[in-house]
């Protein structure tokens, strides 16, 4: 649960957390385990009540999901091989690249867009277009558009909440959890189709 504790992380570090984690998320092995779309749709709570400036959130995560994205991208491509055939750890598990595989395999360039809102698909998307080798102005292409719309949609959905329901403090959890929920019914979706094919 230590995860779902958002509001003490964002108070703590500030933007600075902020785009730390969205980096981190978007491209290092580790990111599947932050709490990225809950963590935006807070930071936009918390933008709304006017601890931070919104241009300057939505400017920040944006560029650093972009970052992060372009990271993964180039561990990817020149590490690419060697990923595949680690063994399995705290903080690597082999599932999470062959579902992101899967992945990719069904929706090919689009992935690295739709992936943003897939979470564990996210972290591993721009590590699978590099091994791919997929041409990286293209990647970019993609990068940019799902890093533009995800950071955007998920800060403007904390944003309008919080300018829509008084005293939305007390909300910001379960707001959490739901945010959480709707982000693995893509997951829950895929397993079930797998499983009745």
């Amino acid at each position: 649960m230590e995860f779902l504790q958002i509001t003490p992380l964002i108070t703590t570090f500030g933007l600075i957390g902020i785009f730390t984690i969205v980096f981190a998320e978007s491209g290092l092995f580790f990111g599947f385990l932050l709490p990225g779309d809950s963590l935006l749709v807070t930071a936009g709570i918390f933008a709304s009540a006017g601890h931070f400036n919104i241009v300057v959130l939505l400017l920040g995560t944006f560029i650093f999901a972009v970052l992060g994205d372009s990271v993964g991208y180039w561990t990817g491509k020149k590490f690419g091989q060697k990923i595949f055939s680690r063994p399995n750890s705290f903080f690597f598990n082999k599932k999470n690249l062959d579902k992101t595989k899967e992945f990719y395999e069904k929706y090919g360039k689009k992935t690295v867009t739709l992936a943003r809102f897939v979470p564990m698909i996210r972290t591993f998307a721009p590590i699978m277009a590099g091994t791919a080798n997929m041409p990286y102005k293209d990647f970019l292409f993609y990068n940019i558009l799902g890093g533009f719309l995800w950071t955007g949609s998920m800060i403007m959905i904390g944003y309008f909440l919080g300018n829509s329901i008084e005293n939305i403090d007390g909300y910001i959890f379960p707001i959490t959890i739901f945010i959480i929920g709707l982000s693995v019914v893509p997951v829950v979706i895929g397993l079930i189709r797998k499983k009745k094919q």
